[in-house]
């Protein structure tokens, strides 16, 4: 897209090119710019933390809103005309904070229904009828070309944390959110939303339910589960789950592994970091 491109003109350059080109050796492109900064690394004394900073916000200018979006295969919707007890489980179930507003089908995205927007009806009494578009959001629609570093900018300037990715038919294609475009520069991102870890690789949260680390040694997991997962190609419980997908599965993909349910509740881009675990009896 043209705004994409125009975006990356020399009135719009960030703050780290317009710094760096201003000392001596003026790097000109982006692959000379990293250069310079590697070669300052240990002469600045740049931690691995701002170095993976500076190198990702270096990163998005170059990538394109489908290298991150969430597919429409994976989106967590909400239907027009559902009532609250329709879809208040979902909500809860899947942590999220904001959800698409669907109509007859997937590719017709009718608004955004932000979860803290339920709350008052929920505990209001004698609630007038319900209308789900009474409190919905409007959606904001982007080409799945639009550069990251343009994206962002648009998020900050409207203050949206949430967009519809559409493909060059019109179709829907996915969503992305702010924190998947953060999570290129800073690493992944924990919010309130997200499972928290503590020291136990293994956590039961009701009957038949179970918090697992990706990291739980196979033997430990065999142990606690019963189960006879091999040890000879991997180490952790991860391994196997990522193993079974065939590639780096997204947050709330599911799978089954010897009778169990496996659902990633936490994964960055390179890594499975936790499992949800159900037995028969969950």
């Amino acid at each position: 897209m043209s705004e994409d491109r125009s975006s990356n003109g020399q009135g719009q350059r960030s703050w780290l090119q317009n710094f760096m080109t201003s000392l001596t050796g003026e790097p000109k492109t982006r692959r000379e710019l990293l250069e310079f900064i590697r070669d300052a690394e240990q002469r600045l004394q740049l931690d691995a933390e701002a170095m993976n900073i500076i190198e990702g916000a270096l990163q998005i200018n170059e990538m394109q809103v489908r290298d991150i979006m969430i597919p429409r295969s994976q989106m967590v919707a909400v239907k027009d005309g559902q009532q609250p007890e329709d879809f208040l489980s979902l909500i809860i179930e899947s942590a999220h904070s904001r959800f698409p507003v669907i109509g007859e089908n997937p590719d017709e995205v009718v608004g955004i229904l932000l979860a803290k927007d339920m709350l008052p009806l929920i505990l209001q009494k004698n609630a007038p009828p319900f209308n789900i578009r009474d409190i919905m959001r409007p959606a904001t629609f982007i080409p799945e070309s639009k550069r990251l570093n343009s994206l962002l900018s648009e998020f900050r300037v409207k203050r949206n944390h949430m967009a519809i990715v559409v493909d060059e038919y019109g179709g829907v294609a996915g969503l992305v959110t702010i924190e998947d475009v953060l999570e290129q520069i800073v690493g992944d991102i924990e919010d309130e939303h997200d499972i928290e870890e503590d020291d136990m690789d293994i956590r039961v949260i009701s009957d038949g339910q179970f918090i697992v680390k990706a990291l739980t040694p196979i033997d430990d997991f065999n142990e606690s589960f019963g189960t006879h997962f091999s040890d000879d190609e991997f180490d952790t419980i991860g391994g196997i789950v990522m193993q079974r997908f065939g590639h780096l599965p997204n947050r709330n993909e599911t799978t089954m592994l010897e009778g169990l349910e496996f659902k990633v509740l936490n994964a960055d881009n390179r890594r499975i970091r936790l499992l949800q675990v159900k037995t028969h009896s969950g």
